[in-house]
């Protein structure tokens, strides 16, 4: 992508997520995720009905009056994305591809985080860690963070979850908030998912195009594995033929939703063709 396209494609995504963000998503993001827990902010004298496990015995005892320690929410989150840059994302039939949907996601997360006074970071993956961008605040960084999702090209296009959850929990020492954004067709990552979410709090939203969840009957089609090469003719007129992708596609969802479930992650669906507001807004105010 040439340097004068790139950067307007840029300007217009941080113009439509910034704004989004600040004027949309900014409560429900700072509802949902919390801080780290409480942390000391000052001490002062004690008062009636004061919690006596409070009070502070090292300047009470220089004071020889008691005192107790005040203590305020620690508001600053690490935000990490784990974004899929596998051949899979360059998809999509009707409004874009699943990959330009990833990256406004991310640029929408990345301005809700720093509004929030949050830092963010990526790490971008196929079967492998390709590339990471490590948490920061700032305009500038995420900008920097746009251009990269807009123009990265990754070395592999296959899928494989396993490795970026294990860095993840490898890399990033302390508890973090990880979006996984990802249309999720891969091998089986439930134990990395596991241990991960232990670990750090995980969220993942399913990115797909309405084409994956259902095959139209539009006759004999070549069809391509955008991460394998691999390409075959098939009759989607034919009943058969699409009652067996049908229930691949239903047997595929049933399967992730319940790996979630099981490893305690928040869980969203998002679609190509439709409005991604509404499904984020609503997962932010169920958590």
């Amino acid at each position: 992508m040439e340097a004068t396209e790139l950067l307007k494609k840029v300007r217009r995504i941080e113009i439509k997520t910034r704004g989004l963000s600040r004027h949309i998503f900014a409560g429900e993001y700072h509802s949902a995720f919390k801080g780290r827990g409480i942390a000391f902010s000052e001490v002062r004298e004690y008062q009636y009905g004061d919690d006596i496990r409070s009070i502070d015995w090292n300047v009470t005892a220089r004071f020889n009056h008691p005192y107790v320690k005040i203590f305020e929410e620690e508001r600053e989150l690490t935000v990490m994305l784990l974004v899929d840059v596998s051949g899979s994302g360059n998809f999509g039939t009707v409004v874009t591809y699943k990959r330009d949907l990833m990256t406004e996601i991310a640029a929408v997360l990345s301005y809700s985080a720093i509004f929030n006074n949050d830092k963010i970071g990526v790490i971008f993956f196929s079967d492998k860690v390709e590339k990471t961008i490590h948490p920061k605040k700032g305009r500038k960084h995420i900008l920097r963070i746009i251009r990269e999702l807009l123009d990265f090209r990754s070395e592999s296009k296959n899928t494989n979850l396993n490795e970026p959850l294990r860095f993840l929990t490898n890399i990033i020492k302390k508890r973090c908030t990880a979006f996984i954004i990802s249309d999720f067709i891969a091998p089986d990552f439930e134990e990395s998912l596991r241990i991960a979410s232990n670990k750090h709090d995980i969220v993942a939203l399913k990115v797909f195009d309405k084409v994956e969840q259902t095959l139209p009957d539009i006759g004999l089609v070549k069809i391509m594995d955008a991460e394998t090469g691999r390409e075959k003719w098939i009759d989607s007129s034919s009943g058969v033929i699409r009652s067996i992708y049908n229930e691949w596609w239903n047997s595929h969802i049933w399967v992730i939703k319940n790996t979630f479930n099981r490893c305690g992650v928040d869980y969203s669906e998002l679609r190509t063709d439709m409005d991604y507001v509404k499904p984020l807004i609503k997962l932010f105010k169920n958590r």
